[in-house]
């Protein structure tokens, strides 16, 4: 069962990505520059953000399974859509519903979670859950490659869109929302309730702290993996295609490694989760350091290694969910999730758009010759985000410390809470 959910996470996480290896394709096909191409990925994730807290509102309403098998029917639509694309605007289009089914995947399957594994096995789950469905995306790197340069643009995306019709029967026949039980409905919620629901969810420190941590660990992985990757390690590093689209696929590979490491420490020491991504924001901050500063194109240890800290981020990113699910009753628990979910897509965004601002603006006039220069540039902006976030980590978990001191005071216990 949790096998189907997390399959159709993947497949969604494969159409997200599936643009990152195809940039500089688009940019022919379409007849586009760096900030239309951004553009794609801008409102996917700009619809993906948006949809997040109604997504939540919809699964605690309507459960996982219904609100699943929709997200997997508008994917395959879209990426059917976008494989027959002749425009750019009917392409925005395609990819503008792309997001809306990617964002009603994630949500879902973290909320099946608590419904079928005990307590004790939640966090080592739920990360297992966001790093397996993250193979989707080696799928969208060196497979697509080939794909795109063997069957062509429209082949290759009717080919991947065809997967969605086959895991929605295998969601319908095998995935219930808890045991014994294949629909789990919520109870209505009038306007005003929805209001004070979300209202109790966001003024929970817990929440904020969630969102923030989500908003600083994962936005350099989802700018590598979803556009500018690719042109990156190509353009600026001097990578061939082939060697550039294995490196994509470290990250994912880390992040599976990663994973599991990152929901046992969530598990056995939850006090601690804030200060380890506190420190993963360093590390990535430290090591894309050394690659723009290096003189000329880093060397490919020094790539490996990014791409492996980058690729640890999103794992880390999860410690946002957890510190939600601790800090929020079951009854909003997907309503919070989405909340947290927004940060990270929020930041990736944000960045992916003005990287793209960056490049034209470095490289007046050009659609692929951006320069090393230029890119090094552009992605230097990463590093106001890490700033911001780092500082508002800091600032909500003293938020968390001090409430939680309170209520162990309350009961009489001498735990010093670490959040």
């Amino acid at each position: 069962m949790w096998g189907i959910a997390v399959a159709v996470y993947g497949l969604a996480v494969f159409h997200r990505s599936s643009l990152a290896v195809a940039g500089l394709v688009a940019t022919e096909r379409f007849d586009i520059g760096a900030s239309q191409l951004a553009a794609f990925t801008m409102l996917q994730l700009l619809v993906y953000a948006g949809m997040q807290v109604p997504v939540g509102l919809l699964v605690d309403r309507y459960g996982s399974r219904t609100v699943l098998c929709a997200g997997a029917l508008i994917l395959a639509t879209a990426q059917a859509g976008f494989a027959f694309a002749d425009s750019y605007p009917l392409a925005l289009l395609a990819r503008t519903f792309v997001g809306m089914g990617d964002a009603m995947t994630f949500i879902c399957v973290l909320r099946l979670v608590p419904s079928w594994f005990p307590a004790r096995r939640v966090p080592l789950v739920s990360q297992l859950t966001g790093t397996i469905g993250q193979l989707g995306a080696i799928a969208a790197a060196v497979p697509m490659t080939w794909a795109l340069g063997h069957l062509g643009w429209s082949r290759a995306y009717l080919t991947a869109a065809l997967v969605g019709p086959v895991l929605i029967v295998l969601l319908l026949l095998f995935v219930h929302d808890v045991p014994g039980q294949r629909n789990l409905r919520g109870t209505a919620l009038e306007p005003r309730e929805v209001g004070r629901s979300l209202k109790a969810s966001w003024y929970q420190p817990g929440t904020r702290l969630g969102f923030w941590i989500h908003f600083s660990t994962p936005f350099s992985s989802h700018l590598m993996g979803l556009l500018w990757g690719f042109p990156f390690l190509v353009t600026s590093e001097g990578l061939s295609d082939t060697l550039a689209g294995t490196l994509l696929s470290v990250t994912v590979v880390a992040a599976l490694a990663a994973g599991p490491v990152m929901g046992i420490i969530a598990g056995r020491f939850p006090w601690y989760r804030s200060t380890v991504a506190l420190t993963m924001i360093a590390v990535i901050a430290s090591v894309w350091a050394v690659v723009l500063l290096w003189p000329g194109a880093a060397p490919l240890p020094v790539l490996l290694l990014l791409m492996c800290v980058v690729g640890i981020g999103g794992p880390t990113s999860m410690i946002g969910f957890d510190v939600g699910r601790t800090s929020n009753p079951p009854a909003r628990m997907a309503s919070a999730s989405g909340i947290i979910n927004q940060g990270g897509f929020v930041a990736a965004l944000l960045v992916i758009v003005l990287v793209g601002w960056i490049l034209d603006w470095r490289t007046p006039g050009a659609s692929t010759s951006y320069t090393p220069e230029a890119f090094h540039w552009a992605m230097s902006v990463q590093y106001l985000f890490w700033g911001l976030g780092a500082v508002q980590i800091w600032r909500h978990r003293r938020d968390v410390r001090r409430r939680t001191t309170r209520e162990q005071v309350a009961s009489g216990s001498s735990m010093v809470a670490d959040l």
